[in-house]
């Protein structure tokens, strides 16, 4: 498991993961949460996850608050 922190949230489901050490945030998708809802999560908020691959590239799976 990685960890990140919330960058952005968005009022459709979805949100991007800053990770340390890389420039391109993380896309992740509500479907991917696990034990938190969507709409508890805040910007700041740290998370573990894991990187999968989708057709539109790397995104992040497993998204759980820490």
């Amino acid at each position: 498991m990685q960890e990140g922190t919330i960058a952005r949230l968005t009022d459709k489901g979805f949100g991007f993961i800053s990770r340390e050490g890389q420039e391109k945030d993380l896309f992740f998708h509500s479907n991917e949460l696990v034990n938190v809802k969507f709409d508890e999560l805040r910007e700041g908020d740290k998370v573990s996850f894991e990187v999968g691959e989708s057709p539109k590239g790397p995104n992040a799976i497993k998204v759980s608050r820490v």
